[in-house]
Order: structure tokens, then C-alpha cells, then sequence
């Protein structure tokens, strides 16, 4: 894991965005495996951010844009992540047990082998989000827009569905 102080993380974060105005100037930020646990990125711009294999354990991500960011195998165990914007972020492998997720935007999110024991994804947008081999024991999916999602293999065991819109989504070889 890579180490980050607190400067270094806002030196990213401002180049980042600079990359976001005019491509040429800033630079991509590129957080593959860094050390992130804890961290405070509230409402933070990460658009196609690289959050590879990335630890943000518990870290603060509420509100933060995340879309078509890459969080493959990223750790985001127990983040929080209500209203994040994650829309076609690819999070497949990502370890999310107990992450907070409630009125996020997953809309066509590549969550394919994602563990999401136990999440907490109230009201969340899923709309055409790949969840193929999902791990979804005990996460709570009340009112969460599941339309269109791919569900293929996922173990949906315990979980709360409770109003949830499951309009055209793959539930074949879904355990329940």
C-alpha cells in the first residue's frame, strides 16, 4: 500500500480536478493501492479517478463523484458512501461489507464479484448494474431501483427487498 499525507492527498486531488477543466494542465489522479483508511473525501471529485486495489476502509466518501472511476478490487469496507455518484464506475471484486451506499447512484455499475455483505444501499440507483456473482447476504435494498440490473449468481440470502424495483433484472441462478 501506498502511504499518503494529508498534503500529498489534496495535491492530487487539486491536479485532478485541473486534469477534469483542460486535460492538458492537470493530471489524472492516480491512487492505485493508496492507503486511504479513514480518509475524509466528502463530496471529493473523482471522475475516472484510478482507485486500484485502493484501501478506503471506513473512509468518508459521502456525496463524492466516483463516476467511471476505477475501483477495481478497491477495499471500501464500512466507507461511507450515501449519495455518491458511482454511475459505470467499475467496483467488480470491490470489498464493500458494510458499506454505507444509501441513495447512491450505481446506475450501470460494474459490480460483477463484488462482496457486498451486510451494505447498506437504501434508495440506491442500480439501474443496469452488473451485480453477476454478487455477494449481497444481509445488505438492505429497501426501495433501492434495481431495474434492468444483472443479477446472475448473486446471493441475495437475508437480504431486505422491501419495495424494491426489480423491473427486467436477471435473476437467474440468483440465490434468495
Amino acid at each position: 500500500m501506498k502511504a499518503l499525507t494529508v498534503d500529498e492527498l489534496k495535491t492530487i486531488l487539486r491536479e485532478h480536478g485541473e486534469w477534469l477543466l483542460n486535460s492538458e494542465k492537470g493530471t489524472r489522479a492516480d491512487l492505485t493501492r493508496a492507503e486511504l483508511t479513514r480518509a475524509d473525501l466528502t463530496r471529493a471529485d473523482l471522475y475516472k479517478a484510478n482507485l486500484y486495489k485502493a484501501n478506503l476502509y471506513k473512509a468518508d466518501l459521502t456525496g463524492a463523484n466516483l463516476t467511471r472511476a476505477d475501483l477495481y478490487k478497491a477495499d471500501l469496507s464500512e466507507a461511507n458512501l450515501s449519495e455518491a455518484n458511482l454511475s459505470e464506475a467499475n467496483l467488480s471484486e470491490a470489498n464493500l461489507t458494510g458499506a454505507n451506499l444509501s441513495e447512491a447512484n450505481l446506475s450501470e455499475a460494474n459490480l460483477t464479484g463484488a462482496n457486498l455483505y451486510k451494505a447498506e444501499l437504501t434508495r440506491a440507483d442500480l439501474t443496469r448494474a452488473d451485480l453477476t456473482r454478487a455477494e449481497l447476504t444481509g445488505a438492505n435494498l429497501y426501495k433501492a431501483n434495481l431495474s434492468e440490473a444483472e443479477l446472475t449468481g448473486a446471493d441475495l440470502t437475508g437480504a431486505n427487498l422491501s419495495g424494491a424495483n426489480l423491473y427486467r433484472a436477471n435473476l437467474y441462478q440468483t440465490t434468495f
